[in-house]
């Protein structure tokens, strides 16, 4: 297996119990209101009792530093996923408690050379699709554009990534591409994943 998968945006408990015996590396839930993806009241039971093998990850938006710190306790998160505009020394204060991953929107106008105060703040960096949504847009940017990533750190790539795009995947040699972040091209509705399409596409990924 080349690359890790990550399944985002999860919030119905028997849909959460069938994409963790998918055994992805990762399970994101969105913790931003503004998400047609928020998990709500959902039971923290249901997160911390994820097997070890699977990190847990909270998605937040220019969230409160206490309450995120508070998510990553009451959830018991491996990681978390900053989608706002938070800084290095926001991420870096959080470095101790879980994985860091700090999200950015791609598009032909992004400076990579923005993420040089990041570089020892964060674990992963994640490039998503440009949007004012703070991603889940279904589209997907140009990976071309990563020809200009010139960092050491690995990343996560995300953004309206399906089953279309396993032979793009399969093209791209880049020993820092660590994770691929998936969710609403799997989608029945907004939270609701087919794990049939999740199952086949993750037998290709591990593949690649």
């Amino acid at each position: 297996m080349k690359y890790k998968l990550k399944i985002c945006g999860m919030k119905i408990p028997a849909n959460v119990a069938e994409v963790v015996a998918l055994q992805p590396g990762y399970i994101g839930f969105i913790f931003y209101p503004g998400s047609k993806r928020f998990i709500g009241d959902l039971d923290p039971s249901l997160i911390k009792n994820i097997p070890a093998t699977i990190k847990a990850t909270g998605v937040f938006v220019n969230e409160e530093l206490e309450t995120v710190k508070s998510a990553i306790v009451t959830y018991r998160l491996k990681a978390v996923q900053l989608h706002g505009q938070e800084s290095a020394a926001y991420c870096e204060v959080l470095k101790g408690h879980a994985e860091v991953i700090k999200a950015f929107g791609i598009d032909e106008n992004f400076d990579f050379d923005t993420l040089d105060e990041y570089q020892a703040a964060v674990d992963y960096f994640l490039f998503d699709t440009q949007t004012p949504d703070h991603g889940g847009s279904g589209k997907t940017f140009s990976w071309q554009l990563l020809g200009n990533y010139k960092k050491e750190k690995p990343y996560f790539l995300s953004g309206g990534i399906g089953i279309d795009q396993l032979a793009e995947l399969e093209m791209i040699k880049d020993e820092r591409l660590y994770a691929v972040d998936v969710n609403s091209k799997f989608e029945l509705s907004p939270g609701l994943k087919d794990t049939v399409l999740l199952s086949t596409f993750k037998q290709a990924l591990d593949k690649i």
